[in-house]
């Protein structure tokens, strides 16, 4: 069964889905745009989690709890750094968003919560890069539910819903 995907705009640290997905550094370090607020939002216990977990290559996620946040859960995603689009870039974040949704599924989690990951600072384009977001969130495992896009721009929404009506 394909999930039901939704392009909202909005505050990623105030969604009450089963889990919410971090675009995370490497070291899963508290960093950054949407990956310092979430770390912001959870309170200081998500730094030492993040710390024993002992970091995670890009294109695979972690999960710990969500301490503060509503959301249960936290699955931390290692997208790609944008450096052409020749290094492997599309394939590393399509295996974020999979990998996410799989450790998800795992965790009991039915609906999640994605930022546009690697599309801040780690400059990914925005328009592939939500096409590769909601190609691979259709193809989620038969678990999720809910695969809300929680877009912090205008730019943003308008780029996933280009994308949905597409795919």
């Amino acid at each position: 069964m394909t999930p039901r995907l939704e392009a909202v705009p909005g505050d990623i640290t105030a969604e009450a889905t089963d889990a919410v997905i971090n675009a995370a550094n490497p070291q899963l370090a508290r960093g950054a745009g949407v990956c310092g607020a979430i770390f912001a939002a959870a309170g200081p216990e998500l730094d030492a989690a993040c710390a024993a977990l002992g970091g995670a290559p890009t294109g695979d996620a972690k999960v710990t709890p969500g301490f503060g946040l509503r959301a249960r859960w936290i699955v931390h995603a290692v997208g790609p750094v944008w450096r052409g689009g020749d290094q492997g870039e599309p394939e590393l974040l399509a295996s974020a968003y999979r990998r996410s949704l799989a450790v998800a599924a795992e965790i009991g989690a039915t609906s999640v919560a994605f930022p546009a990951i690697s599309t801040g600072i780690y400059g990914y384009p925005l328009e592939p890069a939500t096409r590769i977001a909601v190609a691979t969130c259709r193809a989620a495992p038969p678990e999720i539910e809910l695969v809300r896009c929680v877009c912090f721009d205008d730019a943003t929404l308008a780029a996933y819903e280009r994308a949905m009506a597409v795919n």
